[in-house]
């Protein structure tokens, strides 16, 4: 069944109030103490090489090619099971050639935002791999979504959940707390993060968004994923209610492909959210059959 996207709304009500709350909490309030790792300068030049109405491809090989790592990862992603085809690739044009540059682009920013925000605790073991793994469904997702760009979905995939290995790093006993959130069940993950620290990973995931300057969009909807009582209320722009709803459907295909049960956000949401994207229950089904390639490869 093909989800139809709701038009954007002109009024950026929720996204300017929470603009103004990452802002005071910097400012005055709990976030003054946590250090955001500085946007690497190549993921600056990639945004702004992809963001022209024609994508600079001369600007954006030349990233790629500044970085060997980068190059490499590029490069097996090319020459990977998804993507093999004859000979293997052996430069960055022909990977690119290969991926095509919207999948060029998203291995980049994964490569770039991983190792700006490295994750050492064994508290967030295979963050990125899930991190990826949510990307890549919401690719998907949005590719069954009119309307919807592929971009925007695929880097609040990689993004949604960036607050915690950035809390890990700033904020004392924070690992004590991630044990306690995930055990407690009379209240939520995140009621225990604020019980703890006076704030949590939505909030601390705006406000890297903020600091990187990635779109409002993303930093509200970053903001707002845990918050799905509010899901499809007026205040909130529809692209943002989209990506929070697609968002928890990625999530659950990525548990489905771990052999892991069903989150309490997908049980107590999992309704609205689909009502909301206008797909069924048979629609998840059937795209955690075809994505299971894909996950195979992150």
């Amino acid at each position: 069944m093909t989800a139809i996207l709701s038009e954007p709304t002109a009024s950026p009500a929720r996204t300017t109030a929470i603009q103004q709350e990452i802002d005071q909490a910097r400012r005055s309030g709990p976030l003054q103490h946590i250090v955001i790792p500085p946007c690497p300068e190549l993921l600056a030049r990639l945004r702004e090489a992809m963001n022209q109405a024609e994508p600079d491809l001369n600007e954006v090989a030349h990233i790629a090619s500044s970085d060997v790592a980068m190059s490499a990862t590029l490069l097996r992603a090319a020459n990977g099971a998804l993507y093999a085809s004859g000979q293997p690739a052996q430069s960055i044009g022909a990977a690119m050639n290969r991926l095509g540059l919207e999948e060029t682009a998203s291995i980049m920013t994964g490569f770039l935002a991983q190792n700006a925000i490295r994750v050492n605790s064994p508290h967030l073991q295979r963050f990125w791999e899930r991190s990826t793994k949510r990307a890549v469904a919401m690719t998907y997702i949005a590719r069954h979504l009119p309307g919807m760009s592929p971009d925007l979905a695929y880097t609040y995939g990689l993004f949604c959940h960036v607050g915690l290995p950035v809390m890990m790093q700033s904020v004392r006993g924070y690992a004590g707390t991630l044990v306690e959130a995930r055990a407690r069940i009379d209240r939520s993950f995140i009621a225990t993060e604020n019980a703890n620290h006076r704030t949590d990973h939505a909030v601390v995931g705006a406000l890297v968004a903020r600091v990187w300057k990635l779109a409002p969009a993303l930093m509200a909807a970053i903001r707002l994923h845990h918050d799905l009582d509010a899901l499809g209320d007026s205040f909130t722009e529809p692209e943002i209610h989209t990506l929070v709803a697609a968002g928890l459907v990625a999530e659950h295909l990525a548990c489905v492909h771990e052999g892991l049960p069903p989150d309490s956000d997908w049980t107590r949401y999992a309704g609205k959210a689909l009502d909301w994207l206008h797909i069924s229950e048979a629609d998840v089904q059937l795209w955690s059959e075809e994505l299971i390639d894909a996950f195979n490869a992150c």
